[in-house]
């Protein structure tokens, strides 16, 4: 090592001018020691010459040289970097960085074609990747030495003539002679495409290796990632895609939607992992896609709609789990989530437009049956049902309309739920499921009045098992069926109809739980809405005051007392408008002389309170409650015996009952000559008193048979027995059981009163338009007559034109004279 350092130096010091040398150092330098005039441990500095002949670069460039093959071998130990550093420095400074840039390159590219290219050859099926990355490993270590060696030629030559760098240099030369030789770059492809595979296929692979590959092509693309897509990624793109392609081909054919899902979602993690570990982390994204693409892209629609396992299997057996990872799945996929949202959707349009056509088809085959009912006047005679028929009748329809509004509801809470489990509250299922809902909920007409039945039912009193919190969940569910309502007036007429009866009848279950729903529906569609509503409460609230005031009166005038004829009145005082059960002509009916002296006391006391005001009896809206007394049979009369009942009766039922006090024995006829009771009501209030269940059935009526002729017997039944004291008298309807809904004569009557407010709803909103706009198109006019009344109902635009014509003809507008489809304000 010692001759050798002494040759460098010595070449050195004979060649160069400007090095570092030392006076009195040893080696070959003694003779200048003792020539030297200075003290011999002092250093001094020597000017290079201006230029250096041939000869001594070619010397400087040849020991470079030598020093670079060395550093190849691995034979670096005995190198003297800081003089290899010194003549590397020497060579461009003195404008010979070209020579040494491109000896260089041959030296390398020498080394790399005879060496490294023809020893990795030779391990094609030898450890092939460990030869390789051997020979990558031992490469990079050369050129960074030589790199640091040849440093003044990177910053100044380098940069001065823009070539590459000289490590970057060695990756190119490495990449070109090396890596993408033809014979190794196949073999390489092939060799990490033929591990991936095995590693997919359960096999193990040395992991290291591949990523230690590719790690090196990412390297040799020197801040570019070609190398690595070129040589490895798109190939192994390509393979993939064709591997997952048959593999998912195959897999769907034999195994169901939820195995392939778990199998799809696996993979996607097993590619996603793979990718982490031993390749470039880029290619996750893309391996990511390729999988997404084969596996779940190429295959929506067929693994939604697969047969006993597809979206509506998942539905209809309520897989939330299965749901939820397909959910997960077609996420990452576009229009993935649309494919399963067009399938959920099919499937509870189904099942809703099921639920309603199952409850007209139910409601008509009612209707038939109960058209039979009977009625009976002097002149005609028709059939009847027995008392057992119709009340079974009665409750079987007034369940379908709560099971029908109770099954929507189930339906609901079973899709919010799919919807907060399966898929993750999304905006997209929220949309279609309030979309599908409104969409079955508006086929059915009866829908409005269904859904007021079944809060009438949730309102009335003896509602066993719900507390007040679970009544209240039970009205906010019903609120979000009531969105669905494209005719909110319809349900607003009949809600209004149900809550006057449950006032008037003291049905209620609270009030409480009265002003709470209306509290919702004013929250939902305004004061306008519930105004009428408030008004019915507020008078029930100003009666009660009312009575309070007339029995202080009475007490304090004693000789009123009297007019009262023993009986307890309590009167509710209705204002016009508010009420909808009150009627234009009012039916006739002759009540019983202490009751009509009573209501004559109260209406005096009342009008004597409220000046130029009318007082009217509405006779179809009371009750009364009698004290009732039987007698036993003729038979028992040495040993007569009484049985006391309060009956709670009609106020029609009362009259009717109250002739038998005078008289034991009356005809179908006597009785409607004597009461003056509409046919209607009259018969519907027999049937009750003399056909109802036996526990209720208070005359008897003869002959006994299914027909009520106009000359028809009623007695007294004094054979009626009841565990109760109090005994209530129910009433059935004459033209079908009410609580069940309407008839389809009411149902119409009610239909066309609903057209009749349209009507105005809809000027008026055309007036206030045009009044604020002056001037407006037909089509135009007719869309923001629409926007407005869409909270309430959705008019027909030929309605809406109806109404514009009539608008017209009564000069509140007006048509231009240039244009027929412009309208005009007329102030």
């Amino acid at each position: 090592m010692s001759s050798h350092k002494s040759s460098l130096s010595s070449s050195f010091h004979n060649g160069s001018s400007g090095g570092l040398s030392t006076t009195g150092g040893g080696g070959g330098g003694g003779g200048q020691s003792q020539s030297s005039t200075s003290t011999s441990n002092k250093m001094r500095i020597r000017a290079f010459p201006a230029t250096m002949d041939e000869k001594y670069v070619n010397v400087i460039w040849s020991m470079l040289k030598n020093a670079i093959q060395e550093i190849q071998k691995k034979n670096n130990s005995g190198l003297s970097f800081e003089e290899l550093y010194r003549n590397a420095y020497t060579m461009v400074l003195n404008k010979h960085g070209e020579k040494l840039y491109s000896g260089l390159k041959e030296v390398v590219t020498e080394h790399l074609i005879n060496k490294v290219r023809k020893d990795v050859l030779d391990s094609l099926n030898n450890n092939f990747l460990s030869s390789l990355n051997q020979a990558w490993n031992d490469h990079q270590t050369a050129m960074v030495m030589i790199r640091d060696i040849l440093m003044y030629m990177d910053r100044v030559y380098v940069q001065s003539f823009g070539v590459e760098p000289v490590y970057n240099l060695g990756l190119r030369l490495f990449r070109d002679t090396v890596v993408r030789y033809r014979l190794i770059k196949d073999h390489l492809r092939n060799t990490l495409l033929d591990m991936v595979n095995k590693e997919r296929r359960g096999e193990l692979t040395d992991r290291s290796a591949i990523k230690n590959a590719c790690q090196m092509l990412m390297t040799l693309g020197i801040e570019s990632r070609t190398v690595y897509y070129q040589d490895f990624e798109e190939p192994f793109l390509q393979q993939s895609a064709e591997f997952y392609r048959l593999e998912s081909q195959n897999f769907l054919a034999e195994n169901s939607a939820s195995v392939y899902i778990r199998k799809c979602d696996e993979r996607i993690r097993e590619e996603s992992e793979r990718a982490n570990h031993y390749l470039d982390k880029s290619t996750e994204s893309r391996i990511v896609k390729v999988l997404e693409n084969e596996l779940i892209t190429a295959h929506m629609k067929t693994i939604v709609e697969m047969e006993n396992s597809g979206v509506y299997h998942m539905l209809k057996h309520d897989k939330h789990h299965d749901l939820n990872c397909m959910y997960k799945l077609f996420n990452r996929v576009d229009h993935g989530l649309d494919t399963i949202a067009d399938c959920m959707s099919g499937y509870l349009r189904e099942q809703g437009k099921n639920l309603v056509q199952q409850d007209e088809h139910e409601s008509a085959k009612s209707s038939t049956t109960t058209n039979t009912t009977a009625t009976a006047t002097s002149s005609t005679t028709n059939a009847t049902k027995t008392s057992e028929e119709s009340q079974q009748q009665q409750n079987q329809q007034q369940k379908n309309p709560i099971n029908f509004i109770q099954s929507l509801l189930d339906l609901k809470e079973r899709f919010d739920y799919f919807l907060h489990v399966s898929f993750n509250d999304d905006k997209l299922f929220k949309k279609r499921i309030n979309s599908d809902f409104e969409y079955f909920v508006n086929l059915n007409q009866r829908v409005p009045e269904y859904l007021s039945l079944f809060i009438d039912d949730k309102l009335k009193k003896g509602v066993k098992g719900l507390s007040e919190q679970e009544i209240d969940l039970v009205l906010d569910k019903s609120m979000v069926l009531f969105r669905y309502l494209q005719e909110k007036d319809v349900f607003e007429r009949y809600y209004k109809q149900h809550l006057a009866k449950r006032l008037l009848l003291n049905k209620s279950l609270s009030d409480d739980s009265e002003k709470n729903m209306i509290t919702k529906l004013k929250t939902e569609c305004g004061c306008q809405f519930t105004s009428k509503l408030e008004g019915m409460f507020k008078d029930m609230t100003l009666s009660n005051s009312m009575m309070d005031e007339f029995k202080n009166s009475l007490q304090q005038n004693n000789s009123s007392l009297a007019d009262l004829c023993g009986l307890d009145l309590f009167c509710r005082v209705l204002t016009t408008g508010f009420w909808p059960t009150q009627q234009t002509i009012l039916p006739k009916c002759n009540l019983p002389l202490n009751a009509r002296n009573a209501f004559d006391t109260f209406k005096r006391f009342y009008l004597s309170k409220h000046s130029g005001r009318q007082l009217t009896l509405q006779p179809g809206l009371g009750s009364a409650d009698l004290n009732a007394l039987f007698y036993t049979n003729q038979q028992q009369q040495q040993q007569t015996q009484t049985r006391k009942h309060i009956l709670q009766v009609s106020t029609y039922q009362m009259v009717i009952l109250m002739l038998f006090s005078s008289k034991e024995r009356w005809t179908y006829e006597e009785i409607r000559q004597e009461t003056d009771i509409p046919d209607k009501e009259l018969m519907r209030a027999v049937q009750s008193l003399a056909m109802a269940k036996p526990t209720q059935r208070v005359l008897c009526k003869e002959p006994k048979q299914r027909e009520i002729l106009a000359s028809d017997v009623f007695v007294v039944n004094d054979g009626f027995t009841s565990k109760l004291f109090r005994v209530k008298i129910g009433t059935v309807s004459a033209n079908g059981p009410k609580a069940g809904g309407e008839t389809d004569p009411e149902r119409l009557e009610t239909r066309m009163k609903v057209d009749d407010d349209r009507k105005h709803e809809i000027e008026a909103a055309i007036v206030r338009i045009m009044k604020a706009r002056k001037k407006m198109q037909h089509n135009l006019l007719v869309t923001e007559v629409t926007n407005q009344l869409r909270p309430r109902f959705l008019p027909s635009p030929v309605i809406i034109k109806k109404r514009i014509e009539s608008l017209i003809e009564r000069e509140y507008l007006a048509r231009t004279t240039d244009d027929m489809k412009m309208y005009t304000y007329v102030a």
